[in-house]
């Protein structure tokens, strides 16, 4: 019975039995393959009766179990068959010693089951959950392809290559199939054995290639490669990839989506491993999708990024303001967020108005709601208000945009996304030399005087636009001398004090150039720190020149116009103003104090500022302020004001806690005054 049960097994067992002797010799083995008989074998060293990748860990694994007596189950190993055609395979291991009655080791008992088809079929489960793991959890177009190549690599392919259309990297629509010749692809990506093409380099698809057909009709490809392989000819590339890493077999997946064409993914198995077959190409094909729908999402938010970016840029200054008293530089960092902006305005009595701030998020609607913001702090600005105040108005208006947005229809987007923004506005006056600042959620300015000292600077908290809390906010009024520094930064550039200090450092030299300073503030930045991008806003505090200004304090009686009138031409021929301009201003003063002294009280000023333009300020003590009226035909009086706004292209009424300045402002002719 044990004779018939051996030979049975011998005979009918399709797991290939080998019976080795204590020199791990072959003795008895059954029958193994139609292209290998048994005879062939018997008597060879097992590792010589089949080809292994790593015999040496085979060997050191059957003296193991030799000497130990400690099988070993279901060990996976790779090789084939001595003299069997074909690439090596998965084979399964069982090892037994086999011992006589006394129990002195006689040999082993090795079972090999071919288990080839099962791993493959388990390495392309196992590719496609990588795909899924890898590609579709991020927008990054880069991180997609990289995602890619790294799942098939080296589980499913050898080398793993991924080109998009150059034209959908940079946002643009996808080339409907079939794909015209002159359309350019870019390798995103790649792993494995170098081909000698980097990444980054575009190519046109050569005509009659498996490339250039999948580009056409949108369908795979599946071949072997070789030297002979005829079209190797009309690509170079490729026939040097194939002489170089001896690549034998091909799959040339398309990108595609609703019949765009977004690119090729090119999957090669080199010398060791089988060639691809349909149902490689099968798992290719579903990958290429998989791919070609996170890639879509990519470009369409590169799209609207793109669309966002521009629509930010040009809603905000498009170049560094020169002011009298005060020199500013900015520096605008890429990332996701469309929502950031700063502004520099100059407000009459040559003070300028820095502003800052942060609409949270990103996309075209972030961008739109920081342009109506910004558009509501010019207004504002133009009325000559205090900080606190302005930040108030503005969060009237903020709060105004939130109740449009929450009145949108339940389907639309925009209805769930809530609304978030931060803002610091502040002032600053080169005759007091004072910063008046307040902030809305936004972190403080960075300042150090001119010595490069930091400058404590303790402004109150307001609460952010758009959120619930309705507490007021407050401002901070801060001296500061000639050529202190200020920086203002979103968010993101303040997150903790290690941030400041790094800020700080940055300006320690503040005689340098702001261009170099706003530089020095990028450079010390971690990498990584602003991912949603920000603004850097710096401002270098000075005076009114001496020569650039003119200042009387003047008799609050009727005489006043006309002395003020002298006064006036003589500084203005000073300054070597032309005619027309010295007359429009000696009426326009005229008119000013002539309503000072009949409604005001004293004590008067009179100040004049030259600059790109020309102001004029009177200022008493009164808090009452005149208004324009139209007088009619047969009135006497009432026509000051409306003189005055014919004459001068800005004026207002500017107010104070001693009393109230009414100015204007007229354009000068820069060939009417002296250069410098």
């Amino acid at each position: 019975m044990a004779s018939a049960l051996l030979d049975t097994l011998f005979s009918q067992s399709a797991v290939g039995l080998h019976v080795l002797d204590t020199e791990l010799r072959v003795e008895r083995v059954n029958a193994l393959s139609d292209a290998v008989a048994s005879e062939q074998i018997m008597g060879l060293h097992f590792t010589e009766a089949y080809r292994l990748q790593d015999p040496e860990e085979s060997e050191d694994l059957l003296r193991g179990v030799l000497e130990s007596g400690v099988p070993v189950v279901n060990h996976m190993i790779r090789g084939q068959l001595m003299g069997a055609p074909g690439p090596d395979r998965s084979l399964m291991v069982t090892i037994h010693r086999l011992d006589d009655p006394s129990g002195r080791p006689l040999g082993l008992l090795a079972a090999v089951v071919d288990v080839n088809e099962g791993e493959k079929s388990r390495g392309r489960v196992d590719a496609l959950a990588a795909i899924r793991r890898n590609v579709g959890h991020s927008l990054d177009m880069e991180a997609i392809c990289q995602g890619f190549v790294g799942a098939l690599v080296p589980q499913f392919a050898d080398i793993a290559v991924i080109e998009v259309v150059d034209e959908v990297l940079r946002g643009s629509g996808a080339p409907l199939s079939p794909v015209p010749p002159e359309v350019c692809l870019h390798r995103a990506a790649q792993l494995g054995a170098d081909g000698g093409t980097p990444v980054g380099v575009t190519r046109h698809l050569p005509e009659g290639t498996p490339y250039a057909l999948a580009a056409n009709d949108l369908r795979p490809r599946l071949g072997r490669l070789g030297p002979d392989t005829p079209w190797l000819e009309s690509d170079p590339a490729t026939a040097h990839l194939v002489a170089a890493t001896g690549a034998h077999s091909l799959i040339v997946a398309p990108l595609k989506l609703h019949g765009a064409f977004f690119g090729l993914a090119s999957l090669y198995r080199c010398p060791g491993s089988e060639p691809f077959d349909e149902r490689d190409l099968t798992l290719a094909l579903t990958a290429a999708a998989h791919t070609a729908l996170s890639i879509e999402a990519s470009r369409r938010y590169a799209y609207d990024h793109v669309i966002a970016s521009t629509v930010q840029r040009r809603l905000l200054p498009q170049h560094d303001g020169a002011r009298i008293a005060v020199e500013t530089a900015h520096v605008l960092l890429p990332g996701r967020n469309s929502g950031c902006w700063f502004d520099t305005i100059g407000l009459s009595g040559a003070r300028t108005a820095l502003i800052i701030g942060n609409v949270a998020g990103h996309g075209l609607q972030t961008a739109i709601t920081m342009g109506q913001l910004r558009t509501a702090l010019h207004a504002l600005a133009g009325l000559d208000l205090d900080p606190d105040e302005v930040l108030a108005r503005l969060n009237d208006t903020a709060d105004r945009l939130a109740r449009e947005r929450r009145s949108l229809p339940p389907g639309d987007s925009l209805h769930r996304q809530p609304l978030t923004a931060t803002c610091l506005y502040a002032v600053y006056d080169p005759f007091a030399r004072t910063c008046t600042v307040a902030r809305a959620g936004h972190p403080a300015p960075v300042a150090v005087d001119p010595g490069g000292r930091p400058i404590d600077l303790d402004v109150p908290e307001g609460p952010p636009l758009f959120s619930e809390d309705s507490a007021p906010f407050a401002t901070a009024t801060i001296e500061l001398a000639e050529d202190s520094v200020l920086a203002f930064l979103t968010g993101s550039l303040l997150s903790d004090d290690q941030s400041v200090a790094r800020v700080r450092d940055a300006l320690a030299h503040p005689r340098r150039r702001l261009r170099e300073l706003c530089d020095a503030i990028v450079y010390n930045l971690p990498a990584g720190t602003h991912p949603d991008g920000a603004a850097l806003l710096l401002a270098r505090t000075g005076v009114v020149p001496p020569d650039r200004v003119a200042t009387w304090e003047l008799a609050h009686d009727r005489t006043t116009p006309a002395i003020a009138r002298t006064l006036v031409r003589d500084r203005l021929e000073g300054w070597d103003l032309d005619e027309a301009t010295i007359e429009a201003t000696e009426l326009i003063v005229s008119e000013l104090i002539t309503n000072a002294v009949r409604y005001g009280t004293p004590p008067l000023h009179l100040r004049l500022l030259l600059d790109r333009t020309l102001t004029c300020e009177v200022h008493d003590t009164s808090p009452v302020a005149p208004h324009l009226r139209h007088a009619r035909t047969v009135d006497e009086g009432g026509r000051g004001l409306f003189i005055v706004s014919q004459l001068a292209t800005h004026w207002g009424t500017r107010y104070s806690t001693d009393g109230k300045a009414l100015w204007t402002e007229q354009e000068v002719p820069q060939h009417s005054t002296r250069s410098g």
